[in-house]
């Protein structure tokens, strides 16, 4: 409820001193009358400026007082005398003694204690969701390439046949039919040998990584992320109360060291293999292979975000950690945030099947999952075809839109710039030399127009990051000239006109 603005009382706020002060304030809109009058009796009493003993008025006297109808007094003091905050007796309603109010102080907010220390060491400035609207932003798709037919229809379906069960609880683990349809189509296009029973739906990817990393590992157990990478999945980890260890990145994928292995013993490490984020690189067979090997010994747990590999392009992509070698220690995370919309909220897990049974437990107890309907929708949405047409439609405009952002990029006179990325997902990554520092040149670039980040906010120390993170999932290939013309502006270079 609205509370209005607290108003000194008068120095006798008593039957003596009157209380018209109830109503000198204007009535929020929408409030009844005597919710007024109780919530500013009550708010002066716990605030003290109405002091235990200070006898009110006789209800038809307040009534009579203020101009209002006796019941809308008798309902304020029989609310505040069950709080306990008026007692009745048989000389008058009196304010009762409460428990002493702590000091007032102008700082009020400082008597709350604050964040645990855990997690004011893992939230850390976000990379750069405020511009995720302009062109150039990354980690969007385009919403403008959504089959609404299609998803409508299939929600329309799954409403129809949906029976008051169905509004609880999604099932354990997920819907069925989903689950199955997720099995079928990973074993096309990533060749997983999984039963349904191995996935688990996840409210996203997120709700997946903070699962794997609470299940698999303990507080105080060291975690491998790379780095530079994704700022919102090291905070998972961090709030789950486990240590960071930032691994390099090169051209092959992140690259751990054999110091890395002998100094820094993993429990967990999290990788994107299949497109590094954000630098784009994807991680070599025999890195892959080496890394196996390293987390067997190890006794850790990889778990494997393949966040935007349905977007690979040219030769097919390489195998998943996954499904690379039998009963493999990896947990394997998918989402449809970049290859449906992100509002779905809707991710999953492929675990090994001797886990499989504890997750599904885990996510039970933990999260309570929901969107039953949704999920239904989307086993539908699968089966009829209409996603993979939809992934294969999406690919082809994805290619172009690389293709005329490169171009873009190449056309204009001036230094050279290094790009990566490229061979999936929907974003480039631009190498600044260091006059270029890329936290300002995004900060001009936002004034711009552009949503493109700086690469440093995905680095953690010492490492030094000098980039720039270029979606182009949201746009079009025509707008591609214009966005690197501003691009060079926001980067102080000479250009030469439109084309």
């Amino acid at each position: 409820m609205p509370t209005p603005p607290r108003q000194p009382l008068p120095p006798a706020a008593s039957a003596a001193g009157g209380f018209h002060w109830l109503l000198a304030e204007p009535v929020p809109a929408g409030l009844p009358r005597q919710q007024l009058i109780y919530q500013r009796l009550r708010a002066a009493i716990v605030d003290g400026r109405l002091a235990p003993g200070i006898r009110l008025p006789a209800s038809r006297s307040l009534a009579a007082e203020l101009n209002i109808a006796r019941n809308t007094v008798l309902y304020a003091y029989e609310q505040l005398a069950a709080e306990g905050c008026l007692a009745a007796g048989r000389h008058g309603t009196r304010v009762a003694q409460l428990a002493a109010p702590p000091p007032r102080t102008e700082a009020r907010a400082a008597v709350l204690p604050g964040l645990s220390r855990r997690a004011a060491a893992a939230l850390r400035p976000e990379a750069g969701a405020e511009g995720e609207t302009l062109l150039l932003a990354p980690g969007l798709p385009d919403f403008g390439l959504f089959p609404f037919r299609a998803w409508r229809a299939c929600l329309e379906r799954a409403w129809r046949a949906a029976t008051p069960h169905r509004l609880g609880y999604a099932p354990h683990g997920g819907e069925e039919g989903l689950r199955a349809a997720l099995a079928e189509h990973l074993c096309a296009e990533r060749g997983f040998a999984v039963r349904a029973d191995q996935i688990v739906i996840t409210g996203g990817t997120q709700a997946g990584l903070d699962l794997g990393a609470r299940l698999l590992a303990d507080a105080g157990d060291t975690a491998w992320v790379e780095n530079p990478g994704y700022p919102a999945a090291r905070t998972v980890l961090g709030l789950a109360g486990l240590r960071l260890h930032p691994l390099a990145v090169d051209a092959a994928g992140a690259a751990p060291a054999a110091a890395d292995w002998q100094a820094h013993r993993p429990r967990l490490i999290l990788l994107t293999p299949s497109h590094q984020y954000p630098t784009g690189r994807v991680m070599s067979l025999a890195r892959r292979l080496a890394l196996l090997d390293g987390a067997r010994a190890a006794g850790a747990w990889i778990v494997e975000d393949d966040y935007d590999s349905e977007f690979r392009r040219g030769a097919p992509a390489l195998p998943a950690l996954f499904g690379l070698q039998p009963d493999a220690p990896v947990v394997y995370a998918g989402t449809f945030s970049k290859t449906l919309y992100p509002g779905l909220r809707m991710g999953y897990l492929v675990v090994p099947q001797a886990l499989a049974a504890d997750f599904v437990r885990a996510a039970v107890q933990a999260t309570r999952p929901g969107h039953a309907i949704e999920q239904a929708a989307l086993a539908d949405f699968i089966r009829r075809g209409h996603y993979t047409a939809h992934l294969r439609r999406t690919r082809r405009h994805y290619e172009r839109r690389q293709a005329a952002l490169r171009e873009a990029l190449v056309r204009r006179p001036g230094p050279e710039l290094a790009v990566t990325g490229g061979e999936a997902g929907l974003h480039l990554t631009l190498w600044l030399p260091p006059d270029l520092p890329d936290g300002e040149i995004a900060r001009r670039a936002a004034a711009l127009g552009l949503g493109v980040r700086p690469l440093s906010r995905y680095a953690l120390p010492p490492l030094a990051c000098n980039g720039l993170v270029l979606g182009y999932g949201n746009l079009d290939e025509r707008q591609a000239t214009e966005a690197v013309r501003r691009l060079r502006m926001a980067m102080g270079l000479q250009d030469i006109a439109r084309r």
